[in-house]
């Protein structure tokens, strides 16, 4: 009896010792498991807490930062652009009575090693640039809209004065197309006068809801008919579905960005359809009415929405808006915006 005892205690022990062997093994593969979620948790809550760009609705580094709209050339001479396809939005509208345009570019995620050819200041730009609460870079300008930046109705950094240090010329490039920027250049000048770089911008809603397509609001291509250099300015945008992106080409061939050397593309193009008069009897210059309200069609998602588009005449710092046909603000697809403005006159 001894003998069987001892070996019936000796079993019972061996099992005991086996089940905390499988407790032990337990808690440390729960460990594990536990380590590996909260590294996740971490993970995610560091990706969710990136801030977002109130303009393109992408998370960015930059997303805190006080815009820069930069003015630029469309002329030939001045092709291809360097920035223009790293901006998060794009103005382009007509500033002569023949269709000439230039580009009021935005920047705010993306920091491009370079921007050019910089160009004048339009007065109908100046609300559109407040509206982004964006520091408006421009070289020189429309005598009226210089009156207007010289009584600093918004905060700016005109290359007249900064010729060969903030703004500087490229040999090799005909004048006046040969002027070129930094944006890391016109930060700092901004510091410097005193700028506050904290942006103000409330920003536009956006969505990756897929979109209800159907026959009548399918939208492939946009064909945009400025009338400057003899059809070189005929802007054309193409639904590219792999990337749900449009791609532009002007005058026939395809838009690069000199810094890239890329193709410009947009995740949503807003024609802006508004009127304009000439300045002044015999001038080379148009005003276009950028604040009130007009109708307004935007393409994203390979479909084309039609509303309307609102800007505060009142307030110079209102923002640019954009709704559908049911009043309802625009979420816009995350990532660049262009504004093609067209005028009826």
């Amino acid at each position: 009896m001894h003998w069987k005892s001892f070996f019936s205690a000796l079993l019972r022990r061996k099992r005991w010792l086996a089940l905390g062997i499988a407790g032990i093994v337990g808690l440390v593969f729960l460990g594990v498991w536990l380590s590996r979620s909260i590294q996740l948790n971490i993970i995610g809550h560091n990706v969710q807490s990136q801030p977002t760009s109130p303009i393109a609705g992408l998370p960015c580094d930059n997303a805190i930062q006080r815009p820069v709209a930069v003015m630029l050339a469309s002329d030939p001479e001045a092709r291809p652009l360097s920035g223009i396809g790293q901006a998060d939005l794009v103005i382009e509208m007509p500033v002569t009575p023949d269709g000439i345009t230039r580009f009021m570019t935005v920047f705010q995620c993306q920091t491009p090693k370079e921007i050019g050819s910089v160009r004048s200041a339009r007065e109908d730009f100046i609300p559109l640039a407040a509206g982004f609460d964006s520091v408006y870079a421009h070289w020189g300008g429309e005598h009226g809209a210089l009156d207007e930046l010289n009584q600093h109705v918004i905060d700016n950094v005109n290359a007249l004065y900064y010729d060969g240090t903030i703004f500087y010329r490229k040999p090799g490039i005909p004048a006046p197309h040969n002027g070129f920027t930094t944006l890391d250049l016109l930060r700092g000048q901004a510091t410097k006068l005193g700028y506050d770089l904290t942006k103000n911008f409330s920003g536009y809603l956006h969505s990756t809801d897929a979109p209800v397509k159907n026959l009548s609001n399918v939208a492939s291509s946009i064909a945009i008919p400025y009338s400057g250099y003899s059809g070189l300015d005929n802007v054309d945008w193409m639904y590219n579905a792999a990337n749900n992106a449009y791609l532009r080409s002007r005058g026939h061939a395809s838009e690069i960005d000199k810094n890239t050397g890329q193709q410009v593309q947009a995740s949503a193009v807003v024609l802006m359809h508004t009127d304009s008069h000439i300045l002044r009897e015999g001038d080379q210059y148009i005003v276009v009415r950028t604040t009130g309200s007009g109708p307004a069609d935007i393409y994203q998602n390979g479909i084309v929405i039609s509303g309307t588009w609102q800007k505060d005449a009142a307030a110079l710092d209102s923002p640019l808006r954009f709704f559908d046909n049911q009043n309802k603000e625009i979420k816009f697809v995350p990532g660049s915006i262009w504004i093609e403005i067209v005028t009826s006159s």
